[in-house]
């Protein structure tokens, strides 16, 4: 009798700190509060989408041509930090976009949260920045995203760059998934996943190849403020539950644009038996691999993706082979084209 009471009441003081968890969750995270610790919060503007409030960074002339660089799953244009202004300044007008739901963006209750529906927020989000056609550069969900605005606005898509891009459902099975999707359980885990720092720190050392995060305690938590929120939780949990990537591998043979496939070779979440797949499957692509590198190559090696990136996108990449950095001991790259 003893050993259920103190049962009982260990399962009441559990309940008790999950509901305190949720219920002191900030609503969300203003922008003005957190500009002074934000990268590049001098390119920051907003604007307005469908009823909803965007939030995006951009760089570089107007006129010129435009790269569009669209995050990943739980992330925001902060991936980008480092590659924006070399862009800019290598005559590219650059727009990095935080997704509806994501990042500074607006959170809506009653948006869908589905990868066709942010390719049309990023056509949408085009349209008002008047840029007729871009090329579309995604990392990860983003990757799935950017693939999406090229099958379904092929016109509006001058080339496509997919950086260890999500190309089908299989992230859906990993354990976190699975739990953030699962009803009800859903909406009492997402709250404490998400709201700690051990597990988002620990979670985030898992997308690179080296030890160490390539960037500081500040840049962390630049990410985790957002991610502690309530309504970023809410959209984490909608879009997992309304994930559906398969369209991604299964009409790769449909895109017509020149695509770039850009790989970290020790990329476990996106393993890069994924990138081989769509390199076969597309046919005007090239596959490049960036070794001892996880899985957000644009943070690891910044500079070096960076030279890949206008590379591709000023057709100087030529022949079936090109070292990138080859006095790096860290990183090489191979580019094979598709026979």
């Amino acid at each position: 009798m003893k050993k259920r009471y103190w049962i009982a009441g260990a399962s009441g003081l559990t309940g008790a700190a999950i509901a305190a968890k949720i219920l002191m969750r900030p609503r969300d995270a203003a922008f003005e509060e957190h500009r002074d610790g934000l990268e590049n919060a001098e390119l920051s503007r907003f604007i307005e989408v469908d009823g909803a409030r965007v939030h995006y960074q951009e760089a570089g002339d107007k006129g010129a041509r435009t790269l569009m660089l669209i995050h990943g799953f739980g992330a925001s244009n902060v991936v980008w930090a480092n590659v924006i202004l070399p862009l800019a300044d290598a005559g590219f007008h650059v727009v990095a976009p935080d997704l509806i739901g994501f990042g500074f963006s607006e959170k809506p209750h009653d948006a869908e949260y589905t990868i066709e529906w942010q390719a049309r927020n990023v056509i949408r989000l085009m349209d008002e920045l008047q840029i007729d056609r871009a090329t579309l550069v995604g990392s990860s969900y983003g990757g799935a995203v950017a693939d999406f605005c090229a099958l379904d606005f092929p016109d509006r898509v001058e080339r496509l760059v997919l950086v260890d891009a999500v190309t089908n459902n299989e992230p859906k099975k990993q354990f976190l998934a699975r739990l953030g999707a699962s009803p009800v359980i859903g909406e009492l885990a997402t709250p404490l996943i998400l709201s700690s720092r051990w597990i988002i720190k620990r979670r985030a050392r898992k997308f690179y190849a080296r030890q160490q995060l390539p960037y500081d305690d500040s840049r962390f938590e630049s990410r985790y403020r957002i991610m502690r929120t309530a309504s970023a939780q809410r959209a984490a949990l909608l879009t997992l539950r309304r994930w559906d990537a398969a369209r991604v591998e299964s009409e790769a043979h449909k895109i017509e644009q020149p695509t770039l496939l850009v790989w970290g070779e020790d990329d476990i979440d996106i393993p890069l038996e994924n990138a081989r797949k769509l390199h076969r499957m597309i046919p005007n692509s090239r596959l490049i691999v960036f070794r001892n590198c996880g899985h957000v190559p644009q943070e690891e090696f910044p500079q070096e993706f960076t030279e890949v990136l206008l590379n591709f996108c000023s057709d100087r990449v030529s022949g079936k082979q090109i070292e990138v950095a080859p006095d790096s001991a860290l990183v090489a790259a191979v580019t094979t084209e598709r026979q």
